[in-house]
């Protein structure tokens, strides 16, 4: 047989600390009580009541602490949720990208090649035109993609774009 968790060890001492006190099962100490508002089982549920109640209360005390604790650790996000230094803040400035290079496909609305384009530290989205590269027919360029994936300078041509579009978006804001 399980207790129940109001039943600690001082509780149930102190239950039956309040039988004997009492004298049995009137709280009023009358050996033959026939009231049964007097009894013993009736004054003690209040008591569990406040002690149930107390400990709901410690559980959520605890839980909110426990919260807070959660919420104070650091992450990976950036020196805003860190106790960087200064010297920690502009290290993890100066190594963070420009962008973040997110996807490249055809845009649904001109039917062109684009790329997204993520910058940190914000929410941005940019998504920037990729013109198509001369020189190269259609048929040729399918055929490298295919056997090398991107080819080298059509990576670099991305990056030069993606690059310029964040370099415009910092000097219009």
């Amino acid at each position: 047989m399980t207790c129940p968790q109001w039943a600690t060890p001082d509780r149930k001492a102190a239950l039956v600390e309040l039988f004997g006190r009492c004298g049995g099962f009137c709280i009023y100490g009358h050996r033959p009580c026939s009231n049964p508002a007097h009894h013993y089982e009736n004054y003690i549920e209040d008591v569990i009541k406040y002690w149930v109640a107390d400990d709901r209360a410690r559980r959520i005390a605890e839980w909110c602490r426990e919260q807070q604790l959660l919420h104070r650790l650091p992450d990976e996000r950036g020196w805003r949720r860190q106790c960087f230094d200064p010297v920690a803040r502009d290290q993890f400035f100066n190594q963070r990208p420009e962008y973040y290079l997110e996807a490249t496909g055809i845009s649904g609305l001109t039917f062109t090649r684009v790329a997204k384009v993520r910058i940190p530290g914000t929410h941005m989205r940019l998504f920037a035109d990729i013109p198509r590269t001369k020189g190269v027919s259609a048929h040729k360029r399918r055929k490298i993609r295919r056997q090398l994936g991107l080819a080298v300078e059509e990576n670099r041509a991305i990056e030069r774009i993606c690059q310029q579009s964040v370099k415009d978006f910092w000097t219009n804001i």
